[in-house]
This record gives structure tokens, sequence and C-alpha cells, in this order.
């Protein structure tokens, strides 16, 4: 694969440059007995697909600049087009998933298949109300007037995928994009090779008439955005998100950022520790780290991080058995350079759990590292990875000060404490989103908007939201001829100034 030249340096996932890797495509393949070779499209050469790319996206700019727009019986149908591919190669899905990230069946489906399966249906249930014209109310100095509400779609929208959930975080905002009414440029990674392939078939085989563009190495990160487009929707590190900004800002294109940082898990006392190390355990080491609202590192009691660390040593045993490397069920780091940053990462502090790695299989075991100080490595950006830094603290005044000025993080999860000090947490932090005795979980609830704040993103979507995040929802109001107001129009003197006298004064 060619190499993208991008200058964002953690553009798609949040951390690394964006290069293909040789060794990875033959160490995921080498080691994949039984997976066949997928039927996804040919690979067209640059120059082509890069010109037939451009003409498509010219064509959609054209769609909508003649007034065009696609009903809403037209997106059901396109989405249902969807989702009956997504199900008819469901294991299509599965073999791609498991060659990218080696992630087994059943996590694939639980993080991934079933959750974009979700997105399209509820999308389909409800797009008639969502794209339907609402009631406006109007000012009583606009009496008699009627106002409406119309849904419209920005129009050409470009999405940015990323590879550590490389299905989910390419088609859930592209199907929101789509329902919305927009058309869609889909960029996607060059990290997980398999899937990305198998979105370029889906897109080809569901969208023949330009409705959704896939684009993989036709166009670079710097190249695409030199194009002009309605709406952008990154997901990714924050320095591509900068600088996306940057460039969205140069044409005043409004944008969604889906961003990361450092999510804290703090773990108080009146935590149960063995749900709560269950929990993190689960929501750290689930895709072996590669998750943006992982626990990135653990506040804990002063007092009660031994006996924590008991409980957190016994399930990671449970979840991956005593050789996790080996575990047919544990997900591989997505290639050899991430490997190489996170190995020498867990190099720091004192080592408590883990620390086992394969560098055949880019594969590193759940590790827990304590004696870690703010100023550690492992505390100066996002780890992305299974490695979980432990810090302590005495009091709960002496937790919040260590939280005081932290960049705003896209997660906060917290085990225990009591009721006034959930409310002063609450008061005293921002961050996308808050979760008590819980980690992860909120992101599958559509009913909740998911986003960051500050360096963690901007924007927020799922369920209606992600709906709403793609639409220009359009004030229209309908005057009266029949009456027409003298009051305001001049000249403002007699009983009109003394009737603004009077309503000033009141």
């Amino acid at each position: 694969m060619r190499r993208h030249t991008g200058r964002p340096d953690d553009y798609a996932g949040g951390v690394g440059a964006v290069e293909g890797n040789p060794r990875l495509r033959a160490a995921l393949f080498d080691r994949q007995p039984g997976r066949k070779e997928l039927p996804f499209v040919r690979e067209e050469g640059n120059s082509g697909g890069k010109t037939a790319i451009l003409t498509a996206i010219e064509a959609n700019r054209e769609f909508f600049r003649g007034g065009g727009r696609d009903s809403v019986p037209r997106r059901r149908e396109m989405l249902r087009h969807m989702l009956d591919f997504l199900q008819t190669h469901r294991d299509k899905v599965f073999s791609a998933l498991s060659a990218d990230l080696h992630k087994s069946e059943y996590e694939a489906a639980m993080t991934e298949y079933l959750p974009v399966c979700g997105v399209l249906r509820y999308l389909i249930r409800k797009l008639p109300s969502l794209a339907k014209a609402r009631r406006g109310a109007i000012s009583p100095l606009n009496f008699p007037a009627r106002g409406r509400i119309l849904p419209e779609p920005y129009g050409q929208v470009l999405v940015f995928a990323t590879w550590n959930y490389p299905l989910l975080l390419a088609l859930e905002p592209a199907c929101g994009a789509l329902a919305a009414g927009n058309r869609v440029v889909l960029k996607l990674t060059d990290k997980a090779q398999r899937t990305t392939q198998f979105l370029r078939w889906m897109i080809a085989e569901c969208f023949p008439n330009g409705e959704m563009i896939a684009v993989h190495e036709e166009l670079e990160f710097d190249e695409i955005l030199n194009g002009k487009f309605d709406y952008i929707f990154f997901t990714g590190g924050g320095a591509a998100g900068k600088h996306v900004y940057e460039r969205a800002a140069e044409q005043l294109t409004p944008v969604t950022l889906e961003l990361g940082g450092k999510s804290p898990c703090l773990v108080c006392k009146g935590a149960d520790l063995r749900l709560a190390a269950k929990r993190i355990a689960w929501g750290k080491f689930t895709n072996a780290g590669q998750t943006c609202i992982a626990p990135d590192y653990l506040l804990i009691q002063q007092e009660l991080k031994e006996p924590f660390l008991v409980e957190l040593r016994r399930w990671i045993r449970k979840f991956y058995g005593d050789e996790p490397v080996d575990n047919p069920d544990y997900p591989w780091i997505i290639n050899e350079q991430q490997f190489a940053r996170l190995a020498k990462l867990a190099e720091h502090g004192r080592l408590v759990a883990g620390g086992e790695r394969n560098p055949d299989r880019f594969c590193i075991a759940p590790t827990v590292i304590d004696g870690i100080g703010w100023d550690d490595p492992l505390m100066e950006r996002e780890i992305f990875g299974p490695i979980l830094p432990v810090l302590t603290f005495r009091s709960d005044e002496d937790l919040l000060a260590m939280l005081e000025g932290k960049p705003k993080p896209l997660a906060l999860y917290c085990f225990g404490g009591s009721r006034r000090f959930r409310r002063t947490l609450l008061d005293a932090t921002s961050s996308g989103a808050v979760v008590f005795d819980d980690v992860v979980m909120h992101f599958v609830n559509p009913e909740l908007p998911f986003g960051g704040v500050g360096a963690s993103g901007i924007g927020a979507y799922h369920g209606r939201r992600t709906f709403e995040t793609f639409t220009h929802y359009k004030p229209v109001m309908y005057q009266s001829r029949l009456i027409d107001w003298p009051v305001r129009y001049p000249p403002f003197r007699g009983w009109k100034l003394k009737l603004m006298k009077f309503i000033t004064r009141r």
C-alpha cells in the first residue's frame, strides 16, 4: 500500500502516523488459517480512481445546486439496502475484523456489527418522524403569523472513518448523514485494510449512483480537505482534529469532531471493589484498549488500592486466561508502530499485572502499572492500548485538586463515592460524559448524546442526534396580509413613543 502523506501524525485512531504496513498484512493473514480472500471490489489505479471520485463528488454538488433532494422513502430504501447487505455478508464482516484486529466473532458482533445494524434499524423506523416539518412558535410581535421548522440536508458531507472500530465508526455517522438527505463522501482508513476493502465493496454495491462515495488512497488526507464540503464529521486524534478544524474554518464549514483524551476512572470509598474491577477490566481491555472511551488511567483511594488490584488481577485472568497473548478471543494491536510505542510505555512504573508481549502478533497482554506520577510518559497523552496506570488519592478534596485544570476528557467514570461527592464531581468537572458505577456502556444508549467537549471534541451524535447533527433546521414564517400593525413603522412619535415608554418601564 502507498504511504499516506497527510500532515496530522495521529490521523484515524488517535495515535501514530498514517502508513500502510506490509508486515502487518503478512502477519495477520499468514496467521489466519481457513480465512479466504473476500470478493471485494478491484483496486483501481489511483489516477483513474481519483478522476472518477472527483467527478462523482462534483455531480453530487450539482444535484444540490439544482435543488435536488432525496425523498424520505428513497432514503429509507438506501438504508434498508445497507442493512440487507450487512446481514447477507455478516460472515465477511467478521472475517475482515478478525484479519484487521484479531477480534473474535463475539466481540466483533457485540462492538460493531450489532450496533451498526441497530443504528440502521433505528433510522429506518424513525426517519418519517425525524424528517417531518415541525410547527414553530411565533412571537406575539408577529401575530397572526404562522411558523414552521423544515429539516433540510446540508448537502455534501465528508466523513472521516477510523481504524479502531472500522465498521461502526465509519457507518454510524455516514448512515446518519444519508438519512438526513445528504450525499456522503466516506474517507476510509488505511490501517484496517480488510474492513476498508469490505466497506468499498459494500458502498459500490449499495450506491451505484454515487449517493455515498468511498475514498481510500485516491485522495490524501490534505487533498480531500481542499474540496468544498457542506459539513465535516471527523473521528480521530486531537492533532488531526485541530488540522481538520483549521481547514474547515477557511471555508466556514461546520464540523463535528469526535476526538478522545485521557478518560479518568475513579474508585472511591463505598465502591463495590469486585464489581468495579470486573467492569473496569472489561472496558479497558476490550479491543486491546484501542477504544477512545476506555478508562485511560485509574485514580483510586489509597486504602482501596491493594484489595482492588487483587480483584483486578483475578478478573483479567478469568477473562483472558494465564496467557492472554495466546488467547484466540483477545484482540491484537493494529500495527507494528503502535505495538512498539505501547511496549515502550509499558517499561515505566512498577508492573503489577500482565506485561507479556508477542511481537509476531503485535499482541500485548492486559497490563496494569503502579508507581506512576503525573509527569510520567504514560500520563502525557491518551494511551490507546491495554495499559492501565494506577494513581492514588487520599481524600475527596485531594482527588478534585488532581482533576482540576486537566484537559476535558471524553468520559469520566466513578465507582463509589457519597451522593454529596457525586454532586460535587458533576459540578466541579467538565467532560463529554459522566458514568457512575460502569464504563463504556453509555456509548450503546441511543437516547444519550455521545460526544466530547473542549479537547475531547465538538458536537455529538447517536440516535436522534445523529440525524440532527447532519440537518439544518430551516425556520419559515408565513405572515398574514390581513393585518399590518402600524406600531413598527416610523415616525416614532406621539402615541407610539408613549406606548414604548410604557412597555420599557414595565
